[in-house]
């Protein structure tokens, strides 16, 4: 008893000591990180632009910094920082974030990341109920966001160099990456499109391929296709849109195409941000 009683006090003794301690604690922020909020004007939604800048930005006056600008921002920002810190550090990160002021229902039933069934996605479902629910298809819409807003205000507020932005998308990412590459590709010079999720889109994506006005001006691009070997139906549907883009012979587009060795769609993930990043810094060495 006298025992329990000299350990009763002992703790009573350190209590102070370990409260201040845990009071001291804070959250960890990604140094030359910024978190800037932006308003999509025509939807009204409001999102945040997680911008990492490099470590010489401030010194390098003079210097225009090629942008990598992704989607789904807080699931890919850490694998990204990561990458390019040994592959390519001189460049600036752009990450678009999830609607913030989406609908609380939604958001409840679907987690925070529910917009992105709506933003990347370029078809309506054809489901009236869930068409009214979700809001399909609005792929456009969020492109337009992108190239009038988010792109215009990075130009205006940094220094980059417009010639070389780069689109990372992953999975539904990848989907809205193809949609972009399709419709209005001088919007970015590089895609990574990692394992897009693109199950019945290929019809749509092939009638987009079609138009005489983009067979003309040509995509002008470098583009990344990748999927793990166990993403059996999803790399069936990347292999269609690899030989849509093959069978343009179009010179202006350079075309790399990955499969991940024993991968699944959660493994294929870290090894497209390694590999893509990697592709893309020897690119930036070969234009220098």
């Amino acid at each position: 008893m006298n025992m329990n009683k000299s350990l009763i006090l002992v703790i009573l003794f350190l209590l102070p000591f370990i409260s201040v301690n845990a009071s001291e604690q804070k959250s960890y922020e990604m140094p030359g990180t910024q978190v800037v909020p932006i308003q999509d004007t025509k939807s009204g939604g409001q999102y945040e632009l997680y911008i990492k800048l490099p470590e010489g930005y401030g010194e390098n006056k003079d210097t225009e910094y090629p942008v990598i600008y992704f989607t789904d921002a807080v699931w890919h920002i850490e694998m990204l920082s990561a990458a390019t810190a040994f592959l390519m550090e001189d460049v600036i990160l752009v990450g678009i974030s999830w609607q913030k002021d989406i609908n609380e229902d939604l958001k409840k039933e679907h987690g925070a990341h529910v917009s992105r069934f709506r933003d990347y996605s370029m078809r309506k479902a054809s489901n009236p109920e869930v068409q009214a629910k979700y809001q399909l298809g609005q792929a456009g819409n969020h492109l337009g966001f992108i190239r009038k807003i988010v792109i215009k205000y990075i130009e205006n507020n940094y220094r980059t160099d417009p010639g070389s932005r780069t689109y990372f998308g992953f999975s539904a990412g990848g989907e809205f990456g193809a949609y972009v590459l399709m419709t209005q590709p001088d919007t970015f010079k590089n895609y990574i499109l990692g394992s897009p999720s693109l199950k019945g889109d290929i019809p749509y994506l092939t009638e987009l391929e079609s138009n005489a006005a983009l067979k003309r001006k040509g995509f002008n691009a470098n583009v990344f296709v990748s999927y793990g070997t166990l993403e059996k139906e999803l790399g069936e549907h990347a292999e269609k849109l690899i030989t849509m883009l093959k069978t343009r012979n179009d010179k202006s587009l350079s075309l790399a195409h990955v499969v991940i060795e024993s991968a699944d769609h959660q493994r294929a993930f870290p090894m497209t941000g390694v590999r893509s990043v990697t592709w893309l810094s020897n690119l930036t060495r070969d234009k220098e």
